[in-house]
């Protein structure tokens, strides 16, 4: 319906004539006045109670206004000394209604799903008392009406008010109600800001009504005489409001006028500081190589940035007391910013919709809030078109306006179930799932993968859930007074309605099962039962959910069904009674079955008989009745007689300790608590803790499954092999009839938890509840482990930082240590008279502290087991009831112990190994303006390097104290409505959690941004503690259950912290097994995160674990050394070795072992064939270093074919690799740029690049088949030098190539691991190499013969070497916490090295030296993982200055003369003047602290961590890498940065050409699609989705092959069931569709281009119009498993006998293949074929098994080509025509991919074994190509079939097809 006619406003009580009664309703004493000052007719609503009297517009509920103006205004005024009260009911676009109030009888704000309450500030006249007290008062003037209140104009901002409270999007006012008493002139609706100070002629004038501001309506108006002002005689209030009184969120009158309060523009929101200039095109290479080769121009010197006072060894860290957090304005209030001062005074926000369900939300006027719901996905499709290099200002800028990314949390899964009943539970109709309440939360459980979905919106404990028919909708209601019932579609988690029942504490739904009629048992008023039928038959459409009847009674109901045979009939239970039910004339009646002697008894449960007989009447059926006393009812329905009665009665023991299967008989029964019935049998749940199944007859018991607890609940799946269970306890688990196998699903405390503590190495989490329970969970399974019941209630827990082992706290006052591993207590102490209200360990493992509730501290020595005490000490902690998890707290360094004590105004810090007082801090007198003494609640250490120590307070405060000095560093007031219950701060120091209510607050710790924090709810109770976890990927809140939420902080906004131990001590042997693999098994590896954290990510792409790592190297080296390496064959040898075998017709399959990879075969050999003295030396020296630096090779499960590989004779190969796309960011060290000659070399995988910089042509040298670590080039730019490891796992491998022709010199090998760095010598007569830290040796060789020299062994790994440029002797290494200076020394042909070793000073702790690099003036300067920057004397090899070069880990140290560039996984480059370091060598060491300077020249961020880095001898201009794939071009004279060569970094899932092959498309698991030019190699535009992976995509097929110009739009798959289209020509996303509900495995669009096909990981098959934008069509035929691929091809028309012009397949992974023909024009899409190839069993689920194929042969549509896991490793040929294979071609190895030319004369095929093979399928001859480092999973022919693309994990390679 338009609109049109509401604009531009609406007069609502003329237009829906408020006067008649039939069109409004006035209830109560509302009469019409002649008010005096408007001289006009107004209306009077008078009277005691608002409810009863009141105007009402429209008349009833169930019509609408239907009024879509954004703004609402309101021309009323108060009546003085009384109340009033507005509701405004306003409509979603998601067809909710949401009720807006206001009231002065309000007194703060308060919101729930459905309802919003906002307090309302009465204005005065101006300069009267009221008034004059209004201006100085803060708060409390929420009341009745002053007596000079005057007429009011009340403009809402219904959207901003919706969108903002909600995350909610308004669509239209539905009703508006004015309440006594009050005076009420009119309403109206407009889009428009309308200012009553404003006239036609000013606003005609000024230009105002062009940018949305106009006058107010003359029939709105209120009267003003000449010369007076609007704004003295009335109040004029907008909301939001930017008043200052208090309560916040209040309505109250503004600061300014609405046109002053906004600049006259459209967009009123606040422009950002650009950071980003486009300079010249990045196509004009040329030109950019004669700027790069050029001679230099001088430098020009840039205004530095001074870094002065540099301490030698400390770090600095400081903030200014008095910093001002500014107030943040919201949106309608931003002005435009001019400059920096408007920047500074008037700070804005910019409020932008995140994805499709996320939003901003102001909650608080000082302070923003961003509320967010838990059932979305963030994520933001963009398109960047690359048209030039882009420059990077060096300039610091305010980043951004808000704490980002946001959301920054997203709720991952919940251990939790019940919390208002463990008697609901449901089965989904196709048994994939279970549904459950968790507290307010609704959860939907995959049984077999655990996956949670949740369903948010009550705001109090769900207390009934039902399903109807086909789980299509579900039904919940919610406990409490205002009792909710809410209907949600169940497949799309959305709430369809929701409404009240008239009654509170609903305790029971069910729905009818075509879901027309929801019934509810609930309490009245009165407190009898009441049952209430909704009509629920319109709820899917949009439609109102209406009451059928209702019925009160006084009989008991437990509980009550809807027969499923007819809507009408219902059944229910109780004390004393079961009753029929059934709906006439709107009337609900019931019958009672006459019960005789069981009339007394307890009723649990009902259930229908189920089935249907077709000689029978639906309702001719038993039901069945189970009671407390054991009885089971048989109940004739139709009659309503008694037909049979069984009892439950106990086992009788027997001789053998044996139970006898339950019988029923006479005696005590069992209490039945529940009962289902399926066709065959009958399940029933019982009190003793027993599920039993029951034939129909109840013969006898013929399975049962035992539980912990009652079981309360049992349901019988739709299928009827699956048995739900639920425990009184908490558990929930299903039972599987076929396999007599239980589940347990999820347990659950039974109270509130009170605290937890996590095990960061083995993942598992301890909580602790008042049910008296102590239990351990699986962080990423859910499932419970261990499980521990007490007396007394535990209180507290904490994990020991590095063993099995973690500690527990009572209320008793005792403390006891648990072994986790021996399920036995190691130590009991009670050193406490109150309960442990703190318990902790310190964080390198030596000591355990606790603190008790009558002031008591204990000191304990953790590393014994006994764990004895050391130290108590009396009345030093505060005296506190209550449970407190963050009373105390250690700081990371295991130095200092703080606590709120002993009074709780004082904090104090004391000496963790000694309790020894170091400070004590008073908060209640920091803050000074206060009258009221605050006093201490919480306390938290930041990171060491932070220094900072937080402490909330009563006040709802919290404070940054100086952990040394104590002194005030910043504030943060009104953190929470209520006390901050916990709070904590992640590893790195730059985010801050907090709790309170039920609320989560996630801050930016340094507070520099105008939204500093963003709220998150879901818990229904107050949250006890909140914590990260120690991988920093999570947080954990507990509460009323444990929520574990995904911390989504972005590569840019988070690093992993470094650890610093303190001095190491002697170790008892209870540590001894731990300690030694504590670096390797900490989940922190000290590096940035190379990805958006996903939970149960997999191995990193910089980092693998120790452990792991180790394991996987060994196992590959074993296997490799018995096998032997690769060879490549060139000789022309018989030709029959080079041809495949080809049956014709296919010979009869036999069976054959599934493919297993080789590291798994071997699995065996490591304990055979490694000594005892490698075995220990192995174990000592695994730990990888904590630094990035150190190459880690990225984790690959293949390994290289190791036989049956025929390379092709120099001359023949059908392939001729043309380009590689990408640059290896894993590398380091691994590119190098000399400026003078412009000699390019970077590495891609095994690749070494030589690319021309003036043409972009590429040269590949290929000798690796693993990937290359690192690079060195002599100094005349004559050798090269790669390494990497070797293929047979014995030695690496270093190639030595001739960069004149590229030919391989010679190799050399030395080093069991891999090379972390490589240098020559400044003569270039030596090349020194450097193993990792498996290795620990440097090697030295002759570059003449390339013979080894001489080798040392080192104590720790080395990171970075290079030889002094002054002697050629010299050379120096960068380690683990030392600096190694050395020496060659030479007596004939005897060359020794001479080791100095250096420690780093021990002011900087335990640190690693990660790079250095020489100054010509006798300095070495070296850089750490902490950031620092040394400068040591050559002449004395001692360090004799540091400062702070960067935040994170410097990976790369450049210096030329006075300059030095440092590169770091901050993401920066710095270049840095330090000429006065040179003339401080020299001076004492007190005058070089008080002279010494450094300056900051420049700097740029870049894409992510800097890995390598080359610059010409001024470091003017240079080229970077970082571990993004990209290679940068910088120039600090013009302060530009250009990107040169750019890849994937993730792995790459598909590639695609256009038809016309102008471009061609690539997509990624980081969500990106990259279309690159075919010519240039050069990326034209990304498209970019967060936080989805990008599976498949497909270019549109052009409709008119002469112009092509449809083919500029790409279809891609992502791994949230969407499917967008992408248009090259706008580089925009042009639609979205949602075809499945699982990730999308493959596309394709139909030959015509009308259609997509998509196929599911669920098999499921979509025809979509791309046009429309809807699913055609839904094909669920490869239902169960992932289709593989699918492709189109064209046809007759009459072809295989069907009509149709297209025919396509789809194939999936259980070896399934269908064929179809297709004519989308008619709507048609019939079967054509359907094929099924056998395969053996595989012998474990784990095993890896090639993907299933299928292709049409280009020269013959008629046959398809199929390729997978089956009885022999093949290519099979089917022929359509004649429904039978006829040819078949033999592989040497399973195919992971598969291409056919288009001209159909070659096949390529790639292998798990790193293979590609390329095949003339006419005679079978092959050919073999070995390129990439990992196994192939892409190849494509391009549609000319002259090109071939290949890929393996982010390597791309694009290949010349020769021979064609």
């Amino acid at each position: 319906m338009s609109n049109v006619w509401q604009h531009p406003y609406v007069n609502i009580f003329k237009h829906f004539k408020v006067e008649e009664w039939k069109k409004a309703t006035k209830e109560g004493d509302v009469t019409t006045i002649m008010d005096k000052t408007l001289k006009c007719t107004v209306y009077r609503i008078r009277g005691a109670i608002p409810a009863s009297n009141y105007i009402l517009l429209p008349k009833t509920s169930t019509q609408s206004l239907g009024l879509t103006g954004r703004y609402l205004y309101l021309l009323f005024k108060p009546t003085p000394e009384k109340h009033f009260v507005v509701h405004l009911d306003v409509a979603t676009k998601d067809c909710q209604v949401i009720r807006i109030s206001f009231s002065n009888l309000f007194k703060e704000f308060k919101s729930t799903a459905t309802w919003l309450q906002f307090p309302f500030v009465c204005g005065a006249t101006k300069d009267s008392v009221y008034d004059h007290t209004s201006k100085t008062a803060k708060q409390d003037l929420v009341g009745p009406a002053p007596s000079g209140v005057r007429w009011t104009c009340l403009m809402m901002d219904l959207r901003y008010t919706l969108s903002i409270y909600l995350n909610r999007h308004y669509s239209h006012l539905k009703s508006i109600k004015f309440c006594s008493s009050l005076l009420v002139k009119n309403a109206f609706t407009s889009d428009l800001v309308c200012d009553p100070g404003l006239t036609f002629a000013d606003a005609k004038q000024t230009g105002l009504t062009l940018q949305g501001f106009g006058p107010m309506p003359r029939e709105m108006c209120f009267p003003v005489h000449s010369g007076e002002n609007w704004h003295d005689l009335y109040d004029y209030i907008r909301f939001p409001s930017d008043g200052s009184k208090m309560p916040f969120d209040s309505i109250q009158k503004g600061q300014a006028n609405p046109v002053t309060a906004h600049p006259p523009n459209v967009n009123l929101r606040r422009q950002q500081t650009r950071t980003v200039n486009i300079s010249k095109p990045i196509k004009d290479r040329v030109s950019l190589i004669q700027q790069i080769v050029s001679p230099k121009m001088l430098p020009r010197h840039c205004p530095p940035l001074l870094t002065t006072s540099l301490p030698e060894l400390c770090l600095t860290n400081g903030m200014s007391q008095g910093m001002l957090l500014t107030d943040t304005k919201r949106e309608d209030e931003l002005q435009n910013e001019e400059g920096a001062a408007s920047e500074i005074s008037s700070p804005g926000i910019e409020i932008i919709g995140g994805g499709d369900h996320s939003v901003h939300v102001f909650a608080q006027k000082d302070t923003d809030i961003t509320i967010h719901r838990h059932d979305s996905e963030a994520e933001e499709t963009m398109a960047t078109k690359i048209t030039g290099p882009v420059s990077l200002s060096a300039k610091k800028v305010h980043e951004h306006t808000k704490l980002l990314p946001d959301p920054i949390l997203k709720l991952n899964r919940i251990i939790g179930f019940g919390g208002s009943t463990t008697k609901s539970a449901l089965w989904t109709k196709t048994g994939v799932s279970v549904v459950y309440p968790c507290h307010a939360v609704i959860i939907s459980m995959d049984v077999a993968t655990g996956r949670q979905r949740f369903f948010f919106g009550h705001t109090d404990k769900v207390s009934a859930l039902s399903f109807n028919g086909n789980s299509t909708l579900l039904a919940s209601a919610q406990t409490g007074n205002h009792s909710m019932v809410r209907i949600w579609s169940y497949p799309k988690g959305a709430c369809l309605t929701m409404f009240k029942t008239h009654a509170h504490s609903v305790c029971c739904l069910s729905f009818s099962y075509n879901g027309g009629v929801l019934c509810g048992v609930g309490k009245d008023s009165h407190g009898k039962n009441m049952v209430v039928l909704w009509n629920t038959s319109k709820v899917n459409k949009g439609g109102e959910v209406v009451m059928i009847a209702k019925a009160h009674t006084d009989v008991d109901i437990q509980t009550m069904k809807i027969a499923f045979f007819d809507d009408t009939r219902m059944i229910s239970c109780g004390r004393g009674n079961i009753r029929l039910w059934r709906v006439r004339s709107g009337a609900l009646r019931s019958c009672p079955v006459n019960l005789g002697e069981y009339h007394s008894q307890e009723f649990t449960d009902v259930a229908f008989e189920e089935g249907h007989c077709a000689d029978r009447e639906p309702e001719d059926r038993t039901v069945y009745a189970c009671s407390k006393s054991g009885h089971i009812l048989e109940i004739d329905y139709k009659t309503v007689i008694i037909r049979n009665v069984r009892r439950l009665l106990p086992s009788q023991p027997k001789h053998s300790q044996r139970r006898e299967k339950q019988t029923f008989n006479t005696g005590s029964g069992i209490a039945i608590n529940s009962i289902s019935i399926s066709s065959t049998f009958c399940a029933t749940g019982s009190e003793d803790g027993f599920l039993r199944l029951w034939p129909l007859d109840f013969s006898s018991v013929f399975l049962e499954a035992e539980h912990e607890g009652p079981v309360n609940f049992v349901s019988i799946g739709s299928e009827g092999l699956s048995i739900l269970a639920a425990t009184s306890t908490g558990n929930l688990g299903y039972l599987d009839v076929s396999s007599r196998k239980y589940t347990t699903l999820m347990r659950s405390h039974v109270d509130t938890i009170l605290a937890f503590s996590i095990d960061g190495i083995r993942r598992h989490i301890a909580t602790v509840s008042l049910d008296n329970t102590i239990r351990v969970w699986d962080l990423d399974s859910m499932q419970q482990l261990y499980d521990f019941i007490s007396e007394d209630i535990p209180s507290a827990v904490s994990f020991h930082p590095m063993q099995p082992v973690f500690a527990c706290g009572f209320s008793s006052g005792m403390v006891r240590v648990f072994s986790i591993a021996r399920s036995t207590i190691l130590a009991e102490h009670k050193q406490h008279r109150g309960q442990i209200t703190g318990l902790r360990f310190s964080p390198n493992g030596e000591y355990l502290y606790s603190a008790g509730s009558m002031g008591a501290l204990a000191l304990y020595s953790a590393a014994e087991q006994e764990h004895h005490v050391i130290r108590v000490l009396g009345n030093v902690v505060v005296r506190r009831q209550g449970w407190c998890p963050d009373v105390l707290t250690v700081s990371d360094d295991s130095r200092s112990l703080a606590f709120v004590g002993p009074t709780e105004y004082i904090v104090t810090v004391m000496d963790a190994c000694s309790l020894d007082e170091l400070l004590r801090i008073d908060v209640s007198i920091l803050d000074l303006e206060s009258t009221n003494l605050d006093s201490a609640v919480k306390v938290c250490y930041a990171p060491t390097s932070v220094g900072h120590l937080l402490v909330s307070t009563s006040s709802n405060k919290i404070l940054w104290l100086d952990t040394k000095s104590g002194r005030l560093v910043r504030e943060v007031s009104n953190v929470h409505k209520q006390q901050c219950t916990s709070l904590s701060v992640s590893d790195d120091g730059q985010f801050l959690i907090t709790a309170g209510e039920k609320v989560v607050k996630v801050w930016d710790y340094n507070m520099k941004h105008d939204v500093n924090y963003q709220v998150f709810i879901g818990h229904s109770e107050q949250i006890q503690q909140v914590n990260f976890a120690p991988d920093q990927l999570g947080i954990v809140t507990v509460g009323d259950a444990v929520y574990i939420w995904d911390f989504l902080a972005s590569p840019a906004e988070v690093q992993h912290s470094k650890r610093i131990l303190s001095p190491a001590k002697p170790q008892s042997p209870l540590k001894q097994d731990t300690e030694t693999n504590w670096s390797q098994k900490r989940m922190s590896s000290g590096m940035p995160r190379q990805t958006v954290p996903v939970p149960i990510s997999g191995p990193s792409c910089l980092d693998i674990s120790a452990i792991s790592r180790a394991g996987q190297e060994d196992l590959a080296s074993l296997y490799e050394e018995r096998v032997g390496s690769p060879q490549r064959c060139s000789t022309a040898g018989p030709l029959q070795d080079s041809f495949l075998r080809i049956t014709l017709p296919p010979s009869s399959l036999r069976k054959s072992l599934p493919f297993k990879s080789s590291i798994e075969c071997n699995n065996d050999l490591e304990a055979e064939d490694l000594s005892e003295e490698e075995k220990k030396l192995t174990h000592n020296t695994l730990a990888c270093p904590d630094a990035y630096k150190h190459f880690t090779p990225r984790f690959k499960t293949s390994s290289l074919a190791q036989q049956n590989i025929i390379t092709p004779p120099t001359g023949e190969e059908y392939l001729k690799l043309k380009a590689v796309i990408g640059y290896n960011g894993n590398g380091r060290g691994n590119m190098f740029w000399n400026p003078d000659t412009g000699l390019f070399i970077y590495t891609c995988g095994c690749v070494v690049v030589v690319e021309n910089l003036h043409t972009g042509l590429q040269k590949h040298w290929l000798g690796h088949y693993e990937e290359i670590s690192t690079l060195a080039v002599t100094h005349d730019a004559q050798v090269v030098a790669s390494a990497s490891k070797n293929s047979n796992g014995s030695c690496s491998l270093i190639c030595i190539w001739s960069i004149v022709d590229g030919s391989t010199r010679t190799t050399i090998s030395f080093h069991k691991g891999e090379v972390q760095a490589m240098t020559y010598s400044r003569d270039d007569r030596y090349l020194l190499s450097a193993g990792d830290y498996r290795d620990l040796s440097i090697a030295l060789w002759a570059t003449s013969t390339y013979q080894l020299l001489a080798t040392a062994s080192l104590s720790v790994p080395i990171h970075d070497l290079s030889f002094n440029p002054v002697s050629d002797s010299k050379f120096a290494c960068a380690g683990s916490g030392f600096s190694f200076f050395c020496l060659i020394k030479q007596q004939g042909k005897d060359v020794e090295l001479e080791m100095h070793e250096v420690t780093v000073p021990e002011e900087m702790g335990k640190v690693e030296q990660t790079a250095l690099c020489y100054s010509c003036n006798s300095i070495l300067y070296t850089s750490t993982n902490n950031g620092k920057i040394c400068a040591w004397d050559l002449d004395t090899n001692r360090c004799f200055m540091t400062w702070d070069g960067d935040e994170g880990e410097i990976g790369v140290l450049l210096c030329r003369g006075n300059r030095l560039l440092s590169g770091s996984n901050s993401r920066r480059i710095r270049l840095w003047s330090v000429a006065a370091v040179h003339a401080m060598r020299d001076q004492s060491s007190e005058t070089s602290h008080r002279n010494a300077s450094v300056l900051l020249e420049q700097e740029m961020s870049l894409d992510s961590t800097v890995v390598c880095a080359a610059f010409d001898d001024v470091l003017d201009m240079g080229i970077v890498g970082t571990t993004a794939g990209t290679l940068w071009y910088i120039n600090w004279i013009e302060n530009t940065s250009i990107r040169l060569i750019s890849g994937h970094k993730n792995k790459v899932n598909d590639v695609a050409f256009s038809q016309d092959e102008t471009y061609f498309a690539t997509c990624a698991e980081d969500g990106s699609v990259r279309v690159w030019s075919a010519a240039t190699i050069e990326l034209v535009v990304q498209f970019q989705v967060l936080n989805q992976s990008c599976l498949c995509i497909s270019w549109r097929p052009a409709v008119h092959p002469q112009t092509h110009r449809d083919s500029k739009h790409i279809a891609a798959g992502y791994s949230d069931g969407t499917l967008r289209l992408f248009s090259i020509r706008t580089m925009e996303m042009e639609m979205k569709l949602h075809p499945h509900q699982d990730e999308i495995t493959a596309i394709q669009f139909s030959v015509d281009g009308q259609v997509v096909l998509s196929g599911g990981k669920n098999g499921l098959m979509a025809v979509n119009s791309h046009q429309t934008g809807m699913t055609i069509r839904l094909i669920t035929d490869h239902r169960g498993a992932a289709v593989t691929s699918i492709q189109c091809a064209r046809k007759g028309y009459n072809e295989f006998g069907l009509e149709g012009s297209e025919v396509w397949l789809a194939s999936s992974s259980d070896r399934r293949v269908s064929i179809w023909v297709a004519d989308w024009q008619k709507g048609k899409c019939e079967l054509l074929d359907w094929l099924s190839f056998p395969a053996p069993s595989t012998e474990k689920e784990s095993d890896w098994l090639p993907p299933s194929l299928a292709f049409f042969s280009p020269s013959d549509p008629g046959v398809l080509l199929y390729v997978g896991y089956g009885m022999e490793k093949e290519i099979t040929f089917y022929s359509l025509h004649e429904k039978q294979i006829i040819k078949s071609i033999a592989l040497t190895h399973w195919s992971t991919c598969l291409s056919i030319c288009p001209k159909g004369n070659l096949v390529s095929v790639g292998c798990q074994e790193r293979l590609l093979k390329l095949i003339n399928p006419t005679n079978g001859r092959f050919q073999d190509f070995i390129c990439h480092s990992d196994s192939l999973h892409i190849c494509r022919f391009s549609p000319s079939g002259k090109q071939l693309f290949t890929s393996a994990y982010n390597e791309i390679l694009l290949w010349d097809v020769q021979g064609l």
